[in-house]
């Protein structure tokens, strides 16, 4: 007779091997996690490090402009074969930045924040090119506000291309909405997905500036100021032309639409997506010769842009005629928003950066408006021969709801 010699505890030695197991995976899971963590935290960490690096650069760029600037007012030969012309937009790495004591070690400038500190991080800036002549202008325009753009280039020009509205400003939506009614542009009308309405005002004169030309267009079509409202539409141009011939308030010319009136805006053409384009709306307007000019040589131009209904980034660009498909006929920028490109190094993590950076005429100052309200505006004044009315005067407030 065969005898079964059971032995007890079996069971629970499976038990204990499987919790034993099922704990060591969740352990093991739990460092994996863990080191993950810490891992991207410390990667977040060297990214922001080296943005930050690269901003240094451009901070160090700005104080070299600035210098450049300066050397420029003062007398110094700032012409494209100067050297300092040269130093500033040299394509060699940091070479534009020597000028402001950027010490270069190794390929590379150290990012300290005070004298003598630590840099736990190995913080540098590896690579800082300034181009003080760009293709382009670009901005971000907020509702209802404006900017003012030199028209200052490197060769002759007669026509600014303009491009506004991008997908950013859409909201990320890849459709626009657009309308060809002309009639009733009001705000409580106007859709999410709608671009911006363009008013794009032309400031200019010839060598010398004549107060009583400035306001002023003479019989041969030359002028000095003129003001276009660009409509986005589905139905429009995309060649708008001459400035002085669409200008809304004159006694409006228009070839293309002889019934427009003045005050009229000008359709432009907009397209309904961005799958092939950056900017919604484009217009090419052509400037007008200035009273008392010859053409488009040393003449000093501005252009006013305001968005309104709502914000809208856009970009501007120059040409010497009409944009050709190619674009060999446009005209750079002179020193108007110069480019820096800066790379930014923590560690061995790399940031890359690109800058504008507005840089005011000295020569040639101007403010953005005289006078901004987007409310009503109330004067009272007086208008005397005789200094001691000035004293006299009583001043009464003529914007009082009780008068």
């Amino acid at each position: 007779m065969k005898i079964l010699n059971k032995q007890p505890g079996a069971v629970s030695l499976f038990i204990v091997i499987f919790v034993a197991l099922l704990l060591t995976v969740i352990t093991i899971s739990f460092v994996r996690i863990m080191v993950q963590s810490q891992q991207q935290a410390s990667s977040n960490d060297l990214s922001q490090s080296a943005y930050d690096s690269a901003q240094v650069g451009v901070e160090d760029a700005k104080r070299a402009l600035l210098r450049y600037q300066s050397f420029c007012v003062n007398g110094g030969d700032c012409s494209a074969t100067s050297k300092e012309y040269e130093r500033i937009n040299s394509k060699t790495c940091n070479s534009a930045v020597s000028s402001v004591d950027a010490v270069e070690k190794n390929g590379e400038v150290k990012v300290q924040t005070t004298s003598g500190a630590t840099n736990t991080l190995n913080q540098a800036y590896t690579c800082v090119i300034i181009t003080t002549d760009t293709n382009d202008f670009v901005q971000n325009l907020q509702k209802d506000k404006s900017t003012i753009v030199p028209l200052k280039s490197l060769d002759l020009f007669n026509v600014v291309h303009i491009e506004w509205f991008n997908k950013s400003d859409n909201g990320n939506n890849i459709n626009v909405t657009l309308d060809s009614n002309l009639t009733n542009p009001l705000f409580a009308d106007w859709g999410l997905n709608r671009p911006s309405i363009m008013r794009a005002q032309l400031i200019q004169f010839a060598s010398i500036f004549k107060l009583n030309d400035f306001n002023d267009t003479n019989i041969s079509g030359q002028s000095n100021m003129n003001t276009l409202f660009l409509y986005p539409s589905s139905i429009g141009l995309n060649n708008v032309g001459s400035f002085a011939t669409k200008d809304i308030r004159r006694n409006v010319n228009n070839p293309d639409n002889p019934d427009q009136k003045p005050g009229s805006p000008v359709a432009v053409e907009c397209k309904a997506n961005f799958n092939v384009v950056e900017y919604a709306c484009s217009a090419d307007l052509t400037l007008p010769i200035p009273i008392g000019g010859t053409g488009n040589t040393g003449n000093t131009a501005y252009l006013r842009l305001t968005s309104l209904y709502k914000g809208s980034s856009f970009r501007l660009s120059l040409y010497n005629g009409l944009p050709l498909a190619d674009k060999t006929n446009s005209v750079k920028f002179n020193g108007v928003q110069p480019s820096i490109d800066s790379t930014g190094r923590a560690n061995d993590m790399f940031r890359r950066v690109e800058s504008r950076v507005r840089l005011m005429d000295v020569n040639f100052p101007f403010p953005d408006s005289e006078i901004d309200t987007t409310g009503n505006l109330c004067k009272d004044f007086v208008v005397t021969d005789n200094s001691d009315d000035y004293n006299t005067y009583v001043y009464n407030n003529p914007c009082s709801p009780a008068l």
